[in-house]
Parts: structure tokens; sequence; C-alpha cells
């Protein structure tokens, strides 16, 4: 071969290997999907967290991966899944509930995370601020001044008759006792006892709806833990063989045959929650990103039970209620 067309040759390959390198398709971004409950009972956040992506440009599969992991309700589960996570180098990490972020934020200082939890991330110790949260953590929370506190004010409305009104907790959720406090004094304006009752795993559940009929507490108020959040179709269950007038936290409870529910949107802030990961992807930082709290909040009654308990809600309930299912 002639130096001049070996020449030409290289310069040829020159030409075209930068082109080939350019056409490589690039690796698609992977999300940790890191949640407390179980894909069973998620299936609507799942949901949510996929339209808050489409959003902003990212459909599943598509154009991003995302790898689930579920603790079926364990949270002790949670740590090895969010190390698992980081074992993977996922890109981000979207944290459901407060027992999630921890791990994930006990297994990463990196990666970035975006939490949906229902706590004051500021006294949780996962954020520096909420305008500023700093590090490698933001996201949404649902917490919001005397919510539980409002939640015992409409079951009273609800049960006027019940003097008292037991309240079911998770003593290994930190936030429990400060929920305690907030109804002890609520309770107190109201003129009502309250009972406490403890549950950390399912059996323990059947159990306290055992202690409450004991107790002959005329009503019952849940509150918002990842256990009881995945345990909804017992709890429905076990309030209905009971016949006990039940206030629970999110929607997805009323919508299965619970009295009632009110709290902030669960779903839309998986939402929300979906576009900060998107915008992350795009390249945000989580520490320029403020934590957004509760905007959209939810009152659902569903009469059929209601009607079944031979309670009669009242007018003003009705006129406030976000949803009534009949």
């Amino acid at each position: 071969m002639r130096r001049r067309d070996v020449i030409a040759l290289i310069s040829g390959a020159a030409a075209v290997w930068p082109l080939a390198a350019h056409a490589q398709p690039l690796a698609m971004p992977v999300v940790g999907f890191l949640n407390p409950n179980s894909a069973n009972s998620a299936g609507a956040f799942v949901a949510a967290f996929a339209q808050g992506l489409k959003d902003t440009g990212y459909i599943e599969n598509q154009n991003v991966a995302v790898a689930y992991a579920w603790a079926e309700g364990r949270s002790d589960r949670l740590p090895a899944l969010a190390a698992d996570l980081v074992r993977r180098q996922v890109t981000v990490i979207m944290a459901g509930a407060t027992p999630s972020t921890k791990a994930a934020k006990a297994a990463t200082t990196t990666i970035p995370i975006v939490f949906q939890l229902g706590v004051d991330p500021v006294k949780a110790g996962l954020v520096a601020s909420l305008n500023r949260p700093g590090g490698n953590v933001t996201g949404v929370t649902n917490i919001a001044t005397g919510l539980v506190a409002k939640r015992l004010g409409l079951l009273h409305e609800l049960v006027p008759k019940a003097a008292a009104i037991a309240v079911l907790g998770d003593p290994a959720i930190d936030t429990f006792s400060a929920q305690k406090s907030e109804l002890q004094k609520a309770a107190s304006e109201l003129g009502l006892q309250v009972i406490f009752l403890n549950a950390s795993n399912e059996a323990e559940i059947d159990t306290a709806f055992v202690d409450l009929a004991q107790q002959r507490a005329g009503a019952l108020l849940l509150t918002d833990t990842p256990l009881f959040n995945d345990r909804r179709q017992q709890l429905v269950g076990l309030a209905t063989r009971y016949a006990v007038p039940t206030m629970y936290t999110f929607r997805e409870f009323a919508a299965i045959g619970g009295l009632a529910s009110y709290a902030s949107s669960i779903t839309d802030a998986y939402r929300r929650a979906g576009t900060y990961v998107g915008r992350i992807l795009k390249g945000a930082k989580p520490a320029d990103l403020p934590v957004l709290q509760p905007t959209k909040f939810e009152l659902v009654i569903n009469l059929k039970t209601a009607k079944t308990l031979g309670l009669t809600v009242p007018a003003n309930i009705l006129a406030i209620a976000d949803e009534v299912i009949e």
C-alpha cells in the first residue's frame, strides 16, 4: 500500500472514531425506590411517583430505570436494603417515610436522597433547614401543625357520645411521643378521655383491638406509621368486626371501608417527590432544593360505613368533606 493511501486510511478512521463514540447509547440512570411497605399496598404511590417523573420528562424503562426495594412492613430490613441500593450505585434514592430516609442517609452521604415523610425533617435531623436542606437529602414532608389534634376533633364531631377515645400508635416510631402530647392537650380541651394503645407488628394490632373492646372505648384514632399503612386491610377489617368508629390517616383507608380519614394527600406528596427526583436527574443538587410542605389536605367520609355503624354524619362535616363515599 502506498504511503499516501495509508495516511488517507488513518485520517478517515480518525474522523469516524469520534462519531462512533458519540453514537454509543448513554447508560440509563437508575432510581432506587426504598419503601417500608409492600408493593401490593403502595400501588397508588408508585403511580403518583411515576407521574412526577413523567412531568419532568422521565418514563420508567424508556429513559430511566427504577430499582424497587420493599421492606414489607418490616422497618428493620431497611438498612440492608439501603446498603444494597448504594452497592448498586443507583443515581438517586427515593425514600418513602422516615425509617427509609434514615436508613438511606446512614448508607450514603453522596447519592442524592429524596424523601416523602410525615415528620419535621429538621427535628428528625435529616436536613439543616427547610429552605436550605444542605447535604444530599431533600424531599416532601406531610407534616402540618395540629394535624393529629384536627383528626381528634373531627372524630369527636362524628361520634359525640364517645367519652373515651382510643389512640393506636407504634412506639417504635420516634414521633409517637410528640403525637401523644398533642393529643392529650387536645383531648383535655374537648373534655375527652384518651386511651393509648401500642402495636409494632401484625399480632399486636389484633391484641390492641381486644384491649380496646375491654376498655370500652367509644371510638378509635390511628396515628401515621408505615406498619399501619401496610396493614390497611387488617385494620379496617378489625374496626368493622368490633364495630368501632375509626378515624384514619390517608384516604386509602376510607376507600376500602374505613369510616373517615384526614391528612395531607400522600399520593400528591409522592408525585411532588417524583418531580424532585426528575430535577436531580437533570442536574439539580438536593442541597439547593427546599423541602416541600403540604398544600393539599383531604377529608374523606365513607357514608356506607357510617350507616353500618348507625352514625349520622353531621351536615357541617359533609359540607367540608373533599370526598364522600356512598
